[in-house]
């Protein structure tokens, strides 16, 4: 699995757990749904997330097939 696979899937199921949480508990929950969204926004302009440095310090490898060691010193 690549870094930006693993992106996708993280924050889609935070989307949709937030959306559940919105619906079941409280309507609040949808400022976190919000916060995922506009980090996936900003991130595909700048190319970077908070989420991709985890992701790649896991070893996780980015699409152009690098290992996560040489990209770790961006």
């Amino acid at each position: 699995m690549t870094v930006e696979r693993a992106l996708r899937m993280m924050a889609g199921a935070v989307i949709l757990l937030s959306m559940a949480l919105a619906y079941l508990v409280s309507s609040k929950w949808y400022y976190l749904t919000a916060f995922v969204g506009l980090n996936l926004f900003q991130s595909a302009f700048t190319n970077w997330c908070p989420a991709m440095v985890i992701f790649r310090k896991l070893g996780l490898q980015d699409n152009s097939g690098k290992a996560a060691s040489a990209t770790a010193s961006r």
